[in-house]
């Protein structure tokens, strides 16, 4: 199938409704190489043209930028049409001791994207992501660390990871921003309902991408055991984590999913999604 588009923010970038987040491909457990890039190429294949990515999916901070090295090297080598293909990363984090810690001070910032500039073997980043905020930094000053950088011509746009509708006021009063990606899944509205930041996309115009769509690493199991998941997705002929995902791809067109996949057949699912239509009966049974 040929996935739809949809724009990214107020950028006039038309991507695939779904992206590819690259996370499970290099955290612990993680496959070999030539798997993630058999993973990369088949989402390729399948029309996906949003890659996500950050320095830290990674092992601990001696192995920073491993998935942007992956993602590099897996659209050095692929045969077909590259040109379409958006690579968005992250930077504000750090893995000492394969921990996951914020660092938003603007030198670190600084430092991370022009790593992720080697890694990616690009002399600019389509979009480059705040990955949190950190409470001893100002948001303004890191969304004014990345302003510079956009200036100087090592960012084409700007985005934000795990944050709340205030701070996406106070980010943007710093900067244009086009998107913000936070943990959103049927399951859990923390990260898009509860905290206002989907509500606020909408009424700004940025694009929205759900991480963690159909669960994440700990959650997945649990929605693929969810009775009312499972009754839809068995009238529909398709997996819970399916349902889940064409859930989401029909709440709003500002809404791009960004499921993580390690293997072949999982990006195969998440694509299969987009071609479900849930009913009124399906959607009021997810509210």
């Amino acid at each position: 199938m040929t996935l739809p588009t949809r724009t990214l923010g107020p950028t006039g970038i038309e991507v695939s409704l779904l992206g590819l987040g690259g996370m499970p491909m290099s955290i612990s457990g993680r496959p070999a190489e030539a798997q993630s890039i058999a993973v990369i190429h088949r989402a390729l294949e399948l029309g996906v043209t949003l890659i996500d990515t950050a320095d830290v999916y990674c092992l601990n901070d001696d192995d920073l930028g491993h998935n942007e090295r992956v993602i590099a090297k897996a659209l050095a080598t692929y045969a077909g049409d590259r040109s379409r293909v958006l690579v968005a990363t992250k930077g504000g984090l750090e893995r000492p001791n394969g921990a996951w810690t914020v660092n938003g001070r603007p030198a670190h910032l600084r430092q991370a994207c022009e790593r992720s500039l080697r890694a990616l073997h690009v002399e600019r980043i389509a979009l480059y992501q705040l990955h949190a905020v950190d409470d001893r930094v100002p948001i303004e000053d890191s969304v004014g660390e990345l302003a510079r950088l956009r200036s100087e011509g090592k960012i084409e746009h700007l985005g934000l990871s795990n944050v709340d509708a205030n701070e996406i006021d106070r980010a943007i009063a710093i900067a244009p921003i086009v998107s913000v990606q936070n943990r959103f899944h049927v399951r859990d509205r923390r990260g898009a309902i509860d905290n206002g930041a989907l509500a606020k996309c909408q009424a700004l115009g940025l694009a929205f991408l759900p991480y963690s769509p159909v669960g994440g690493s700990r959650g997945k199991s649990r929605l693929g055991q969810d009775p009312t998941l499972l009754r839809i997705a068995s009238k529909h002929g398709a997996s819970p984590h399916e349902i889940a995902l064409a859930w989401l791809l029909g709440l709003t067109p500002s809404l791009l999913p960004i499921p993580g996949a390690s293997k072949v057949s999982s990006i195969e699912s998440s694509v299969r999604a987009a071609a479900i239509t849930l009913d009124d009966d399906d959607r009021h049974a997810l509210q």
